[in-house]
C-alpha cells in the first residue's frame, strides 16, 4: 500500500513508501543476538526499558545458554510455501521469528518460532513488549530454568556379577540459587579450598552458569567428594558462605584391582576434555580405569528440560525435554577369589610388583594385581625384559627345528656369540642334557643355542604366543615387543629375553597358558559389553613342541631354579629368571596349574617364585581383602 501527495502549485506529485516495520524487527532481534539489550529494549514499548533489557539478558543467563541464534520468520516444512513474517494490520503488525539456542550439552539445539506484536507509534513501529516474547508460552511473572536429571550410575561387576565397587562414605556439595548473595564468590572459594593445581581445576564461569539457570529454590549438587564432613576439604567447604554439605554414601571406590576399575572423581577441565559433553564440571565421573574407558555407558546422559517457573519458584510447565540415555553396568570376566590370591600375594612385597592370571583354555583375564605402582596398571601395561622366562619363546623354536630334551648342550661361564659375550650369572655347568641346562636357568645355553634358528624361527615363535599382536581388547594392555635381530649378537641376546624384547605380565601369563592349554589365546576382560577382539581365536602350538615344554616347566619347578614354586597338592610348572638392563632390575616367575596360568614380576631382586606359595595359599588363608 502506497500513499500519494499531490504538491500544491507545482503541478506535480510525488508517491512515498508506506514505512514497513521490518528494520523494527530486524534491529530488535540483531541487538538481542549480540547482547546488546539496551539498544533492543529502545525498541520496545509497554514496560520500562531497563526492565525489558533485564529480560532479554534473563534468557541466556537462565538457560546458561552456549549460543543463541535469531532469524527473522519461521522454519518451513518441505514442499511448503514460506508464510509471511510480518504481517500487518493497519497501525498493528506481528512478526514471527526463529530461535535456535545451544544449550551446551552437545544434544540437538532447542528451536522454536516466537513471536512479536508492534504498534505504529507517532509513525514509527514498535515492538509491544510481553514476555511471551521470550517463549509463546512464558507468562508476566515467570522464568525459565534448566533441570537435569542423571541416571543413577551402574556397577563394574565381576565375573559372578558382584559389584566390584565398595561404599564409602561422601559428602554432596552444591548450593540452593536464590539464597547465594553473590554466586560467583561462593564458586571461587569452593574452587580454591579444593586445591586444584593447573588444569586440573573446575570452570567457575561454567559452574556460576549452571546455578543462575537452575531452578532457584531448590538444592543444586555441584560435587561429590569422598570422605565424612570432618575432614580436612569437609571442614573447608563447609565454611565457604553459602556451601551447603550433605553427608551420604556411595559406591564410588574400587573393591578390588583398582588400577583396572579406575576411580571416580569430579569433572575438571583437563577431565572434560576427555569425556565431552553432556557432562558438567564437578560431575562425578570416571577419572582412571574402566569408570573412564566406560563413562558414557556407566554413567549414561543427563535428561535435560526447560521449565517455566512462577515468581516463587513452582514449577509451572515443561517446554522442552531432551531424554538422556540409561546407564548400564559393565561385567569383567575378574574371579574375586582369584583376585584377592593376587593381592595377598604381592602384599608384603618392599618392591613395586604386578601379577596377571588368566584362564588357560580361554584366556579370560581373572586377576589383575599391582603393588606399590603408583596407580599404573603394570599387569596389563608394564613394559619389562622377560629375561630366561622368555626362554618359553625360544625353546618352542627349538623344539620345532627338531631339538630334543636330551640333546647335548653346554653351559660354560661364558659364551661368545657374534662377537658379543654373554655371560652366566650361576656357576658354569659343563656339558649336559639339554633340559638340564634349561631347568637351571643357563643363560649361555640358549645364548649359543641361538645360532640353531634363523631370524624368522625366533620371531615366528613370539608370533604363535601373540607377543606384539593385537588382541583386541577394550581396555589398553601392552602385548609385547620382538624386533627383527639384525645379527647373531641380537639373535643371541632375544633368545634370553633381552635385546630390545619386552612384555607385559600379562603377555606372560598368555604365554605360559599357550603351553598349559597346547593353544595360545589372546586375552579378554570385557564380557558385557564383549571385548571386540580382532577374529584371532588363538595359535595353537605343535603337541609335540607343547609336551616337550610341559615337562621342561614342570621339571624347573620340581628341582631346578623355579623349585620354590613346587607347593601342592596340584602341581606348578614354570620358571623364573632375574633380568637387569639399564640399572634396573625385574624379577620374574611364569608358570601355570590347571586352572590358571599366571605370570609374577617383581621390580627388584626378588625370588619371585616363593611368592607362588602365597598366591596358591589354602582359602583360611586368604584374607577376604588384602593388598
Amino acid at each position: 500500500m502506497t500513499s500519494c501527495v499531490v504538491l500544491v502549485g507545482a503541478g506535480t506529485s510525488a508517491c512515498f513508501a508506506e514505512q514497513s516495520a521490518m528494520p523494527t524487527v530486524r534491529d530488535f532481534l540483531v541487538a538481542w543476538q549480540v547482547e546488546n539489550y539496551d539498544a533492543a529494549a529502545k525498541h520496545t514499548v509497554g514496560a520500562g526499558q531497563d526492565q525489558v533489557a533485564r529480560a532479554l539478558a534473563g534468557l541466556r543467563n537462565q538457560l546458561d545458554a552456549a549460543s543463541m541464534k535469531l532469524a527473522l520468520g519461521q522454519p518451513v516444512p518441505a514442499g511448503k510455501e514460506p508464510g509471511k513474517a510480518i504481517v500487518k494490520n493497519g497501525e498493528e503488525a506481528e512478526a514471527r521469528f526463529a530461535v535456535k539456542i545451544d544449550l551446551g550439552e552437545n544434544g540437538e539445539p532447542w528451536t522454536y518460532t516466537g513471536v512479536m506484536k508492534l504498534k505504529r507509534i507517532k509513525g514509527k513501529w514498535k515492538v509491544v513488549w510481553d514476555p511471551s516474547i521470550i517463549h509463546p508460552r512464558l507468562k508476566a511473572g515467570q522464568r525459565l530454568a534448566v533441570v537435569s536429571q542423571a541416571p543413577r550410575r551402574s556397577p563394574i561387576l565381576d565375573a559372578t556379577g558382584k559389584s566390584l565397587l565398595r561404599t564409602v562414605p561422601a559428602q554432596v556439595i552444591g548450593v540452593v540459587p536464590g539464597e547465594l548473595a553473590d554466586p560467583q564468590k561462593t564458586i571461587q572459594e569452593m574452587v580454591k579450598s579444593l586445591r586444584f593445581n593447573g588444569t586440573r581445576t573446575l570452570d567457575t564461569q561454567r559452574l556460576v552458569g549452571r546455578i543462575r539457570s537452575a531452578p532457584p529454590e531448590k538444592f543444586l549438587p555441584l560435587l561429590t567428594v569422598e570422605g565424612p564432613s570432618t575432614n580436612g576439604i569437609g571442614q573447608q567447604l563447609s565454611q565457604v558462605p553459602g556451601l551447603q554439605t550433605k553427608p551420604t554414601t556411595a559406591p564410588i571406590d574400587p573393591a578390588a584391582a583398582p588400577e583396572f576399575v579406575g576411580k571416580l572423581g569430579p569433572a575438571t577441565n583437563d577431565r572434560l576434555q576427555q569425556v565431552g559433553a553432556p557432562y558438567q564440571p564437578g560431575d562425578t565421573i570416571g577419572v582412571s580405569g574402566l569408570q573412564l574407558l566406560l563413562q558414557r555407558r556407566l554413567a549414561g546422559t543427563p535428561t535435560v528440560s526447560v521449565i517455566a517457573q512462577d515468581a516463587v519458584g513452582r514449577s509451572v510447565e515443561e517446554l522442552r525435554s531432551w531424554p538422556g540415555l540409561r546407564s548400564e553396568p559393565v561385567r569383567t570376566t575378574l574371579r574375586g577369589d582369584v583376585q584377592r590370591r593376587a593381592d595377598y600375594a604381592l602384599a608384603d612385597l618392599p618392591y613395586p610388583a604386578s601379577m596377571a592370571v588368566v584362564n588357560p583354555a580361554t584366556g579370560a583375564v581373572q586377576a589383575v594385581a599391582n603393588h606399590l605402582t603408583n596407580g599404573q596398571n603394570k599387569a596389563l601395561e608394564g613394559r619389562y625384559p622377560p629375561g630366561l622366562t622368555f626362554g618359553v619363546v625360544g625353546a618352542e623354536a627349538l623344539l620345532n627345528s627338531g631339538m630334543t630334551r636330551d640333546a647335548e648342550t653346554d653351559c660354560p661361564a661364558s659364551v661368545q656369540v657374534g662377537g658379543r659375550t654373554f655371560t652366566n650369572p650361576g656357576p658354569a655347568r659343563g656339558k649336559g642334557r639339554f633340559d638340564t641346562n634349561f631347568i637351571m636357568s643357563c643363560v649361555t645355553t640358549l645364548a649359543a643355542l641361538s645360532s640353531r634358528l634363523d631370524a624368522s624361527a625366533l620371531t615366528a615363535a613370539a608370533g604363535r604366543f601373540g607377543l606384539g599382536k593385537d588382541w583386541g581388547m577394550s581396555v589398553p594392555a601392552f602385548t609385547g615387543t620382538m624386533p627383527v635381530p639384525r645379527n647373531d649378537a641380537e639373535k643371541a641376546a632375544m633368545m634370553i629375553g633381552e635385546g630390545g624384547v619386552e612384555v607385559s605380565p600379562l603377555a606372560m601369563a598368555l604365554a605360559a597358558g599357550g603351553v598349559a592349554n597346547g593353544t595360545w589365546r589372546p586375552a579378554f576382560m570385557l564380557t558385557n559389553p564383549r571385548d571386540a577382539q580382532t577374529g584371532i581365536t588363538g595359535y595353537p602350538l605343535a603337541a609335540t613342541a607343547v609336551l616337550e615344554l610341559k615337562y621342561l616347566l614342570r621339571r624347573s619347578v620340581f628341582r631346578g631354579t623355579a623349585k620354590d614354586a613346587n607347593v601342592g597338592p596340584n602341581p606348578v610348572s614354570g620358571m623364573t629368571a632375574t633380568v637387569t638392563t639399564n640399572g634396573k632390575t625385574v624379577s620374574w616367575f611364569v608358570g601355570f596349574r590347571a586352572e590358571f596360568a599366571f605370570a609374577i614380576a617383581v621390580e627388584g631382586k626378588f625370588n619371585a617364585a616363593a611368592l607362588v606359595k602365597r598366591f596358591l595359599a589354602p582359602n583360611d588363608q586368604i584374607p577376604r581383602s588384602s593388598g
